[in-house]
């Protein structure tokens, strides 16, 4: 029987389902960790100066503090709605969503702290498993008519990527088993690194415009997947579900995938790897050099660019006068971003007429590259796709093609700040999100953010507050958490999440937290291996 999003059919039978209560039905039964007063104040100088505390009761220690008004522009004093990420598997392989009543009581729980909303991944591995065209959204209908019944919106993200094998993935969805049929009879569809590498992470580029998928092209394939979600989701759009994200890339961010974790091959803070050795790349690489009249250049990527896990000055391309700079890499570097920018605005511009009319925002995620950040040829985000020097802004260029497309521009790393890297990675996460609001007020394109690993320490929150900011370029119209598990619910970190909440709902003027005490984990892959075991015992929700 076919199911409609009006279906009184639910994977909750109807006795489940009678223990289901809204927020507003319960609210009074739950009872969370109380917040004391703030113990002391604190002066807020840049994010480049120490936070300076003025002691008024060192017996008490808590986490925010009262923080004296000062002027700010009208746009710094606009109230961020922050949403929150969802478990990877809220919906399970079997098209079910995993503990509904664990799922419900945390969503109101989120409604009581003020949370706007949360946001979901819809894995195509899951929706379009069974076979070609064959969709099944029973799962996400549960939850959205759940996210509705607590008052809450609903951000969902066109997963067209595999989940596993990069930093925060904590369960295993492939792409779709017919996909990945394909993919063993023509290795080609998936990237490829200069040693043949194969990554399944996501369609190669490549091949966007090929019928490579039993008769359709990659597009096609992508697009049929939204049209069918915005049938079954009609009635909800621009009303509980308020956002599409649209996937273009490895974890759902426009970008080749250079760093890949998986099987040990990348670690931070390494440069990555070129993805452009599939026969498709390279015939559109070829075809580009025939054009510009020389045709070696067109034989394969820079021969000279490293391996993974090395540094920019132990390359002959990414190195302070490398070949990056030079006439040939200039091309390649245009080739490699153009196509990146061309497949997203491919995506984007189905998306557009497909949700057009239906008041629901589109975004699109960029990944914060931050490392390598502070040499001449920002080696990682070139790997990636951006092409960003010191010389060439490389976030303008898709600040652009958002805004051709009316989508928001959504960027990681806003909790990051430059003193907790390594000195040796040559960081600047605050330099690179700088740039980003630029960008983006420049041409005038909403931007969102996210952070990009899980935080709960005072400091993290401070630093969002501060980027949500319009003091330094285009100020945030939402923010999205990461991410709903048991940890979150920590007595002192719901605190934290509670007041963090409150403070961008007035605009982030009123308080600010203190520095990181936590021991946090701040940057990529410097997790310490006693996490790993801490990590795999906290049961998302």
């Amino acid at each position: 029987m076919a199911l409609t999003p009006c279906s009184s059919t639910s994977f909750i039978n109807k006795k489940e389902r009678k223990n289901y209560r809204t927020h507003d039905d319960i609210s009074s039964m739950i009872c969370f960790a109380k917040i004391n007063p703030p113990s002391c104040n604190l002066k807020a100088k840049s994010s480049n100066q120490e936070v300076q505390f003025l002691n008024s009761n060192m017996e008490e220690k808590e986490k925010f503090h009262m923080l004296t008004s000062s002027t700010h522009s009208n746009n710094s004093s606009t109230k961020v709605p922050v949403f929150v990420m969802l478990p990877l598997d809220t919906i399970s392989i079997g098209g079910n969503m995993n503990k509904p009543r664990a799922m419900n009581a945390s969503l109101m729980a989120l409604k009581s702290a003020g949370v706007e909303g949360v946001m979901v991944d819809c894995w195509w591995g899951l929706v379009e498993k069974d076979g070609p065209l064959k969709y099944n959204w029973e799962g996400y209908d549960e939850l959205v008519k759940m996210v509705q019944a607590n008052g809450l919106k609903l951000q969902v993200v066109m997963s067209f990527h595999q989940c596993g094998g990069n930093v925060g993935d904590s369960c295993s969805i492939p792409l779709p088993p017919w996909v990945l049929e394909e993919i063993s009879k023509n290795p080609d569809l998936v990237y490829t690194d200069r040693s043949g590498r194969r990554n399944p992470e996501y369609i190669s580029l490549g091949c966007d415009q090929l019928p490579v998928l039993r008769g359709r092209t990659p597009i096609q394939v992508y697009t049929d997947y939204m049209r069918s979600f915005r049938e079954r989701f009609k009635n909800y759009l621009g009303d509980v579900i308020v956002e599409i994200q649209v996937g273009m890339g490895p974890c759902g961010e426009l970008r080749y995938p250079s760093y890949p974790e998986s099987n040990g091959t990348w670690r931070f803070p390494g440069i990555g790897e070129f993805q452009c050795y599939d026969k498709y790349m390279k015939a559109s690489l070829a075809a580009s050099a025939d054009a510009m009249g020389n045709e070696s250049w067109g034989r394969g990527g820079p021969h000279d660019s490293g391996q993974y896990n090395q540094f920019p000055e132990e390359t002959g391309f990414f190195k302070k006068d490398g070949t990056w700079n030079s006439e040939y890499g200039q091309f390649f570097l245009e080739w490699y971003s153009r196509k990146l920018l061309e497949h997203g605005d491919t995506i984007l511009a189905s998306a557009e007429g497909i949700f057009k009319g239906t008041s629901c925002k589109l975004s699109g995620k960029v990944a914060g590259i931050h490392w390598h950040y502070n040499t001449r040829s920002h080696a990682a985000e070139l790997t990636a796709g951006y092409y960003n020097t010191r010389n060439k802004d490389g976030y303008l260029p898709i600040a652009r093609m958002f805004a051709k497309r009316g989508v928001v521009f959504n960027f990681t790393c806003m909790e990051m700040r430059d003193g907790e890297q390594p000195h040796s990675a040559n960081c600047s996460p605050e330099g690179l999100v700088r740039q980003v609001k630029n960008a983006t007020r420049n041409v005038g394109v909403e931007l969102a953010g996210e952070n990009a690993l899980e935080r709960y320490d005072g400091g993290g929150y401070a630093q969002v507050l501060s980027t949500s900011r319009a003091d330094s370029g285009n100020g945030l119209s939402a923010f999205t958490y990461l991410r709903l598990n048991k940890r979150l619910f920590e007595p002192e970190n719901w605190r934290n999440l509670v007041e963090f909440v409150k403070n961008m709902s007035e605009g982030g003027n009123t308080r600010l937290p203190e520095c990181d005490s936590s021991r946090t984990d701040l940057y990529v892959r410097f997790v310490k291996q006693s996490h790993a075991k801490k990590n795999a015992e906290v049961a998302v929700v």
